[in-house]
């Protein structure tokens, strides 16, 4: 007796009472159950449950995982007929299941007033994403336009995205040109002595025509900063202070300003994520190539590569603190920079922890803001 023999619970009851040539009034007698239950189970109006299949084990010499198993098989194909079919479980399964829903709500992003109120939840979801519907939202699989990132990113990553996106479009900068740029990365290099004039960075930015965000990271997003144009003559630099150290910070901010001057980012955003880890392989090579030249201008603005090998080949195995501090003062950049760097080269992330000063208080003021208990007010969201 194979399993797929029979289509219904009825069907198999009344093939063994036929085989036995049994009455339905037999099967009653024998099993000690209700001669009315014996035929609502024949018509399929009442279910086999367990209890019932222990005891037509019993009768019949059949297993009663078999009567299950075909009870099972029938209920699904009765609720399958009467399934009415909607598409947006899925959609809401990608959505709400891949999304930090909860953290959105927090950060102000969503305006609802928990994961329950599905409904809330979902018309703000399109507000934030701009999209008419749920299906639209770009990082979902029906979605026919997709964000053009340099790595490959998580939906949470790329509503962090989105949110930078939207405060930069509604900033007012200077017009950009690249002989900007290039000014507002000297002015910034005569501010590295000093945590203090750091706060400085921002309305540098801005009259560069670069639009400056800071945004906090979404948990486990791990992102660092992104490069990327609303159009060709409008860059962006977005920042998350993942560690808020001056080293980097300053390192950061440098390896965005490469890709600004380089213009990288006009075509695909180029996200940071984990930016002292190796380059995923997974990017092409174009990519890798443009990482290695912001890392590269990063760590040569905070200690010029020169500087930093002539000090670990002079000083190695001991780095000792008046020796930082005299390096810095040479360079006049903040210690900080100098212990950063020497960290990153040495892999020993005890030197000069001490100079490591925390530098999201004094940039965030003078920056468009969202994050650590702040949410920025925007249009339409």
């Amino acid at each position: 007796m194979e399993k797929e023999e029979y289509k219904s619970p009825g069907q198999m009851i009344s093939s063994l009472l036929k085989e036995r040539d049994w009455t339905k009034r037999t099967l009653a007698v024998i099993a000690g159950i209700d001669e009315t239950a014996i035929s609502k189970i024949s018509s399929n109006s009442r279910r086999i449950d367990a209890e019932t299949a222990l005891v037509f084990e019993d009768v019949f010499g059949i297993e009663a995982e078999r009567f299950l198993f075909v009870q099972k098989t029938y209920d699904l194909a009765v609720a399958r007929i009467d399934k009415i079919p909607n598409p947006a479980r899925q959609i809401r399964a990608n959505l709400i299941g891949s999304l930090p829903v909860s953290a959105m709500i927090k950060r102000g992003w969503i305006d609802a007033e928990s994961v329950k109120d599905i409904e809330k939840v979902e018309s703000s979801l399109l507000r934030f994403f701009k999209a008419n519907r749920l299906e639209d939202i770009e990082f979902l699989p029906h979605a026919a336009k997709k964000t053009a990132v340099s790595v490959s990113t998580t939906s949470a990553q790329l509503a962090w995205l989105y949110r930078v996106k939207t405060l930069a479009s509604e900033m007012l900068v200077a017009k950009y040109s690249p002989s900007a740029v290039k000014t507002a990365i000297s002015k910034i290099k005569l501010l590295l002595h000093s945590p203090e004039e750091l706060r400085k960075i921002p309305r540098i930015l801005a009259e560069a025509g670069i639009r400056f965000v800071i945004v906090e990271a979404l948990p486990s997003t791990k992102i660092d900063g992104v490069c990327f144009w609303l159009n060709e003559s409008s860059p962006v630099i977005g920042m998350s202070l993942r560690f808020d150290r001056i080293d980097n910070f300053v390192f950061v901010l440098r390896h965005e300003l490469e890709h600004v001057l380089n213009r990288d980012g006009l075509e695909t955003m180029m996200l940071d994520v984990d930016i002292n880890s190796e380059t995923s392989e997974h990017v092409s090579t174009e990519i890798r190539e443009q990482e290695f030249l912001a890392n590269t201008a990063a760590a040569d603005f905070c200690v010029p590569e020169n500087m930093m090998a002539a000090f670990i080949s002079r000083k190695a195995p001991v780095y000792a603190k008046r020796d930082i501090i005299g390096l810095a003062r040479m360079l006049k950049v903040h210690a900080g920079l100098v212990a950063g760097q020497l960290q990153h080269k040495t892999g020993k992330y005890h030197l000069g922890r001490e100079y490591l000063v925390p530098i999201r208080s004094i940039v965030t003021p003078n920056s468009v803001t969202d994050g650590w208990g702040d949410v920025a007010p925007i249009e339409d969201c």
